[in-house]
């Protein structure tokens, strides 16, 4: 593990011993135990900067300092059992909260906070790659804060000191866990992004199989575990690639893959001796993963006669969650490292003023819980509210308009009550603008949202998929859950209602229906279209205009200059102009809440 010690002494007046003084307080619920084997794992992946935990949701309030006090614990109670525990996260630390995004520079705050959890194996995500900064501060503050632990199979970086292009981290490590003498070698993947800046190099997945140093690594016959750590969707093409390699020269060591990138709970079986976890986002789930039977005596060094049983548990960020699973209570289970990490951050939220209320949101407005369009879906209300009142150069403020936003660029939902400075990033962190195509057809534009939102052959390799949730690459389908008037009138009402659970997560994988801690009501997902799109300032009369000014995000340039293409209109990057220069989507979006929305909740 990894020495740890906090650099600050900080006094902070009303800290509760754990969680956020304005976290809720969690709602008692049924609870599953955790089926602790002779390995077992933490894992998180897709945090996003939500080190301060779900200030408005009790089922996932726990901090990162409440997180560093679980892991002590649990690695106590695995010292006392005589088994092991590693600490496993699968990136995309980045972008989505306040704690990063609201600092200057960004996460100023949250490496400092995030560092203080001993890792044992952890690696990129795509949102660390966006930009020349966010990928330069993993080369030269993550990789080094954990210490070889870091890994990046298939991720370059251009090193600025030198201009040479080197992995951002050791491709792969082997070690041997404390208890048992495991025999493991570990790797750190990505999936094939194509988005990053330019100073990064992904290697898609299947040409890093074949390159000497991995064929060489799974080669190994001193090895009891294959661990593939990866910002990897569990149901993916690059894994099962890593998996058919491992499988073409190691045809039963167990294969462990830790995944994430699409935001959900998931638990996938690839076969008797190989198993892959995901585990969630936004801090709002801790994988707990084991492995029994796995290995060598560590006194014979003679292999476990029976196979190994891999088990998985999706645990609710909470600290009755964490006190039921430590077997500790409010006033034993925090450790003063975890105490002081939530002072930490704490501090960096006063110092951000993250709390300062902008307006107050009158209802939940849903990114995927409610169907588009409705009056409960954020969408709907940034279509037909937000976007027509706010996208408006003041220098061709009437000249008519088509205005397109992807949905991918609003990444929560907006909960009724204080919407805060820190509400802001968490409903869109991006810090893009808008840009614009003058004169264009209208019969062209009007044309360029069903292309959008279809899925063509147009768009095959320009991932159109990377303009929605990410949630939706893995849910194909809507998952739709009855009102409660619904179940008033069924007769089916006693099987399926239980009006003394939460709504929450429900999750069904590969080994059932058991995995979550915490025993919920279902809740629904509806999936939204890739984009949107207002009209704004369109004659008063029925004719339409000929031409318009066709805005957009800036992010989604690619997919409308290929969309015009497509209809026949050369457009290029010549031909495109900001529009409201200097102001960025966020930014608008706060501006329309504290015209619209008053300050009293």
């Amino acid at each position: 593990m990894i020495a740890r010690s906090l650099q600050y002494t900080l006094t902070i007046s009303s800290i509760a011993l754990a969680a956020q003084p304005s976290a809720p307080a969690p709602i008692s619920a049924p609870l599953r135990e955790l089926p602790w084997g002779q390995l077992n794992f933490l894992h998180t992946t897709d945090t996003h900067g939500w080190h301060a935990g779900h200030l408005q949701e009790p089922s996932y309030q726990a901090d990162w300092g409440d997180y560093i006090s679980f892991a002590k614990r649990m690695r106590q109670k695995a010292d006392d059992q005589g088994v092991d525990l590693l600490l496993i996260d699968s990136g995309d630390r980045i972008e989505g909260n306040g704690l990063y995004d609201a600092s200057d520079p960004k996460g100023k705050w949250t490496f400092e906070i995030f560092k203080e959890q001993d890792i044992d194996v952890l690696c990129s995500g795509n949102h660390e790659l966006y930009k020349q900064n966010s990928s330069e501060n993993e080369y030269f503050t993550t990789v080094p804060d954990f210490k070889g632990n870091y890994l990046a199979s298939n991720l370059d970086i251009i090193d600025p000191r030198t201009g040479e292009l080197v992995p951002l981290a050791p491709r792969y490590r082997k070690f041997t866990t404390k208890q048992h003498g495991i025999r493991i070698i570990a790797f750190g993947f990505l999936f094939n992004f194509v988005g990053n800046y330019n100073n990064t190099v992904v290697q898609p997945v299947e040409e890093t199989i074949k390159e000497n140093w991995f064929q060489e690594a799974i080669r190994d016959r001193e090895v009891d575990l294959f661990l593939v750590n990866g910002h990897v969707p569990v149901r993916s093409k690059e894994f099962t690639d890593i998996y058919n390699a491992i499988r073409d020269v190691q045809w039963d060591t167990p294969i462990q893959f830790f995944g994430g990138h699409t935001h959900i709970r998931d638990y996938k079986k690839y076969d008797s001796n190989s198993y892959a976890l995901e585990s969630g986002r936004y801090m709002e789930t801790i994988g707990f993963m084991s492995i029994d039977g796995i290995g060598v005596n560590r006194k014979t060094r003679s292999h476990l006669a029976a196979g190994p049983q891999f088990n998985r548990r999706y645990i609710d960020n909470n600290l009755l969650s964490f006190h039921h699973h430590t077997g500790l209570n409010e006033s034993t289970f925090p450790t003063d490292h975890g105490k002081n990490v939530s002072r930490l951050i704490s501090h960096a939220r006063e110092a951000l003023e993250l709390d300062y209320r902008h307006g107050c949101a009158p209802s939940n407005l849903w990114l995927n819980r409610a169907s588009y369009p409705s009056s409960e879906s954020v969408i709907t209300w940034l279509e037909e509210q937000v976007i027509p009142d706010v996208v408006e150069d003041k220098a061709r403020k009437d000249i008519p308009r088509v205005v397109i936003i992807n949905t991918g660029a609003i990444r929560f939902d907006v909960l009724k009550g204080p919407f805060t400075r820190d509400t802001t990033f968490i409903v869109s962190p991006f810090t893009t603008g808008f840009r614009y195509i003058k004169d264009v057809p209208y019969e062209t534009a009007k044309k360029l949202l069903a292309l959008l939102n279809s899925k063509g052959t147009i768009f095959e390799q320009s991932r159109p998929s990377m303009l929605g949730p990410p949630e939706q690459l893995a849910y194909t389908d809507d998952k739709r859950v009855a009102t409660a008037l619904e179940l008033q009138h069924s007769e089916q009402v006693h099987l399926i209602a239980k009006p003394n659970l939460t709504p929450g997560y429900t999750t069904r994988d590969d080994a059932g229906t058991d995995g979550d801690d915490t025993l919920h009501s279902p809740i629904s997902f509806h999936r939204v279209p890739n984009c949107v799109q207002s009209e704004i300032a369109f004659p008063t009369s029925k004719v339409n205009p000929t031409t318009v000014d066709l805005v957009y995000l800036e992010f989604i340039q690619p997919w409308i200059l290929l969309a015009l293409k497509f209809f026949g209109e050369e457009y290029a990057l010549k031909d495109t102009g900001g529009y409201i220069e200097g102001v960025d989507f966020p930014t608008l979006i706060t501006n329309w809440v504290e015209t619209h929305w008053d300050g009293s909740c």
